[in-house]
């Protein structure tokens, strides 16, 4: 059977648990909470790392620090999973769905604008499996319209953009903040878990006090006053001292981990790179690839269950990924009539194949002849 993942264990991580339990303090924002924070500053240039519990927490907390209320509108892309809009429906803002292009499901950039008016507050883009949203082209709009730009970057670790001068930043270390996601599903993984990365100097007090329940806990615990209290909204976001001690066994690994998954990705893509029948993902020049995930687009739907159902047949499980959210139960009806067809087509068309650390070269050919025999 070759799964369409497994989650890949450094060896480390039981022994890393062990010596947080040693501590003596488990519940959060102990030493290898902010070992790993530190980690994510200095590497990626994020102004301010803040471990969450999920990536969902993180969004969440994007929605709180953007100041999202009823009334305010949010653009967000319709291709993409529920939790990149649901924080803001949460705080009663009404969704504007963007399509994707037509050759990638990243938010199609040149279709932004057109959604903006005067209720507009901010712009979550999605990294769609760790490639680069047009990210100047994103922040010259949302710089003229004044609004904020949320990077939802669960699938982004270590992934770049190159700006036209040549300079590269690191995926959610651009907007004014971003959300990554360490599910067991991702390049780096602590089984749940997330993080929220603040790069606009005027939301990092207050990430921490939300972050905290609402208290100045954190200031309290660095000296900085001599007591500390409710000072705000927030929740119980800080993820506990096991799961931390857990990616810090990942984070030590990242650069064997990443070198294995490009690898793997490119294996796929000189292996099907002929196949007239299927689009492999584009990779725009402005973006650099972290082999999050490699998918193909099919021709049409019934291509794409065929092929899925031959694959099964081998004992392959290879997967579609997300439904326009625009068209979902809980949305539908408060959706404008605007068609996506874009989001509609990756919705029908596009199929993940397996790739995680162990996949050997001989499961992975298989996936490849049955394709290309397909």
């Amino acid at each position: 059977m070759t799964p369409f993942n497994k989650p890949y264990l450094t060896g480390k991580e039981t022994k890393y648990i062990e010596e947080a339990v040693a501590t003596g303090k488990i519940s959060g924002n102990g030493i290898f909470t902010q070992k790993c924070q530190k980690f994510f500053e200095d590497t990626y240039d994020f102004k301010k790392a803040l471990l969450t519990t999920s990536c969902t927490d993180a969004l969440e907390m994007c929605a709180i620090l953007a100041d999202i209320n009823a009334g305010d509108e949010v653009i967000v892309p319709s291709y993409t999973f529920v939790s990149s809009a649901l924080p803001f429906v949460r705080q009663n803002a009404k969704i504007i769905f963007a399509d994707s292009y037509s050759d990638n499901p990243n938010i199609d950039a040149d279709k932004i604008e057109s959604l903006i008016t005067d209720k507009t507050k901010a712009i979550v883009i999605v990294h769609y499996a760790g490639i680069a949203c047009d990210m100047e082209k994103i922040l010259e709009i949302a710089e003229k319209h004044n609004l904020i730009v949320i990077e939802d970057a669960a699938q982004a670790i270590d992934s770049y953009y190159i700006f036209k001068d040549g300079t590269q930043k690191a995926l959610g270390s651009i907007g004014h903040l971003g959300a990554f996601s360490f599910h067991e599903t991702k390049n780096i993984i602590s089984g749940e878990g997330g993080m929220l990365t603040i790069n606009d100097e005027r939301f990092i007090n207050r990430a921490e006090i939300i972050w905290e329940k609402g208290t100045n806990r954190s200031m309290f615990f660095r000296g900085e006053i001599n007591k500390y209290g409710w000072v705000d909204t927030g929740s119980s976001f800080l993820p506990s001292e096991i799961i931390s001690a857990f990616l810090w066994a990942q984070l030590e690994n990242i650069k064997p981990i990443q070198e294995k998954r490009l690898e793997i990705w490119n294996r796929y893509y000189e292996g099907l790179k002929d196949n007239t029948n299927i689009a492999l993902p584009l990779m725009p020049k402005y973006a650099t690839n972290n082999a999050h995930m490699f998918y193909i687009t099919c021709k049409d739907l019934d291509f794409r269950t065929g092929l899925i159902k031959k694959l099964k047949e081998s004992d392959i499980l290879a997967v579609f990924h997300y439904l326009s959210l625009h068209k979902s139960d809980f949305y539908a009806q408060k959706h404008d009539d605007r068609d996506l067809p874009n989001s509609d087509h990756f919705e029908n068309c596009l199929l993940r194949l397996p790739l995680f650390y162990e996949l050997t070269e001989a499961q992975q050919q298989n996936v490849i002849n049955i394709i290309n025999e397909f």
